[in-house]
C-alpha cells in the first residue's frame, strides 16, 4: 500500500532512513524543490477491470510496495547493481535491521536510470515492503520471471506537473511506454531485492537526442510511476508498483560516489539477468514491424527521460520542436530499417 496513506510511525526504522537519507530530500509534494515526493497513485491512469472489453481506464489507487526515497549519484563509471554495493544506504538500512532479527521478509524493488555523458549519472528510485510479494500475483511473476517477460511487461507512465512548453509539447502531460521494448534493461535479481537498470545510450537515437537535450530540468517536476502491465483479463486492474515526484531538481545535487566493485555474492543467492535491446538486427527483436503508435511511445520513453536528465551534458543549443521531432522520425528509420505504416 502508498505509504502516503500510513501514518509515519507505522514505518520500520529502515524504512523511514531509506525515506530520509538520500541525496535527494523527501520534500512537500505541491511546493518541493529539488527533491522527490509521492504522488498520489490516483493522479495515474491506469487499464481498469473492463480495458480488454471497453478500452477504459481507471485512478492507479494505493502503489503495492512503499516508497524509500531516491538517490541521485555521480560517478567515473557507469554504475550497474547499486544495491550490490557495499555503499548503498537502503541495502544497509535493511541489513542493519535483519541482524537485529527485524523486517527478514522484505523486499526491495529498485529501478536505476543510467544517464551517460562525460560523468556517468543514476537517478536511482527504491521502493520496499515488510511483507513477502503474493506468490502467483503480477508483480511475483515479473519479479521471479525471465527477462523476456519483464521486457514485454516493464512499463513507466509519465506525467508533466510542472513545465515549458516545449517540455510538455515533446513528452505529453500523460504518456506511457514499454521500457524493456525501447531500451536495453538489465535486470539484478538478490535474494531480496530486484534491480532494474536502465541504460539511456542504449541506442542510436538516443544518443541522437542527447546531443539534443534541452536545458529545462531545474524548472521541470515531473511524476514518474513504474508498474508491471497486465495483458490478461485475471491480471486486471493495473497496479502501481511504486511512483515518484521528482520536482525542479539540481544536477550538482548529486553524490559522488567511486567506482567500487560490487560485493560478489554467493552464486546461490544471486540471479543476474541482462536483456539487451538490439536495434540493428530485426532477427533479435523477432522480426515484427513497429508501428506509427509504437514508435510514438519509444518517442515518448527517450524524450521524457532524456530531457529530463542527460542536460548535464553542457550542450545548451535549443532546437525547435518540429526539428527535434524530424530528427527522431530520421533515426527511427534509419536505425531500425523499418518503413512505417
Amino acid at each position: 500500500m502508498d505509504s502516503a496513506a500510513k501514518p509515519s510511525a507505522s514505518l520500520p526504522d529502515w524504512i523511514t532512513d531509506s525515506k530520509n537519507g538520500g541525496s535527494l530530500r523527501h520534500v512537500d509534494l505541491d511546493t518541493g524543490t529539488n527533491g522527490w515526493a509521492s504522488p498520489p497513485g490516483n493522479l495515474f491512469s491506469l487499464r481498469s477491470l473492463n480495458y480488454l472489453t471497453k478500452r477504459q481506464k481507471a485512478p492507479a489507487g494505493d502503489y503495492l510496495l512503499s516508497p524509500l526515497g531516491m538517490d541521485w549519484l555521480k560517478s567515473t563509471t557507469k554504475l550497474d547493481n547499486v544495491l550490490a554495493r557495499p555503499d548503498n544506504r537502503v541495502s544497509h538500512a535493511l541489513k542493519k535491521a535483519q541482524s537485529q532479527g527485524k523486517s527478514m521478509k522484505s523486499f526491495v524493488f529498485a529501478v536505476n536510470l543510467q544517464v551517460p555523458g562525460k560523468d556517468h549519472y543514476s537517478a536511482v528510485f527504491y521502493f520496499g515492503t515488510e511483507d513477502p510479494i503474493p506468490p502467483g500475483s503480477l508483480l511475483y511473476r515479473f519479479v521471479n520471471g525471465d527477462d523476456a517477460f519483464r521486457n514485454q511487461r516493464f512499463k513507466i507512465v509519465n506525467r508533466i506537473v510542472k513545465g515549458p512548453w516545449i517540455v510538455r509539447k515533446a513528452v505529453g502531460n500523460y504518456a506511457a511506454c514499454l521500457l524493456g521494448k525501447a531500451l536495453t534493461c538489465n535486470y539484478h535479481r538478490g535474494p531480496n531485492y530486484l534491480e532494474i537498470d536502465v541504460d539511456i545510450s542504449s541506442s542510436a537515437i538516443a544518443n541522437a537526442i542527447l546531443h539534443l537535450a534541452l536545458g529545462y530540468v531545474t524548472s521541470v517536476t515531473i511524476d514518474m510511476g513504474f508498474l508491471v502491465e497486465a495483458q490478461t483479463e485475471n491480471e486486471l486492474p493495473e497496479k502501481l508498483i511504486g511512483a515518484v515526484r521528482v520536482c525542479q531538481m539540481e544536477m550538482s545535487s548529486a553524490t559522488v560516489v567511486d567506482a567500487l566493485t560490487p560485493q560478489i555474492q554467493p552464486a546461490a543467492a544471486r540471479v543476474m539477468g541482462c536483456s539487451k535491446v538490439n536495434h540493428h538486427n530485426l532477427k533479435e527483436v523477432g522480426e515484427s514491424k513497429k508501428t506509427v503508435k509504437e514508435m510514438n511511445e519509444v518517442m515518448f520513453v527517450w524524450m521524457s527521460l532524456l530531457r529530463w536528465g542527460q542536460l548535464l551534458c553542457g550542450v545548451g543549443n535549443i532546437v525547435s520542436l518540429p526539428a527535434t521531432l524530424q530528427l527522431l522520425r530520421f533515426w527511427w528509420v534509419k536505425d531500425t530499417s523499418i518503413k512505417l505504416e
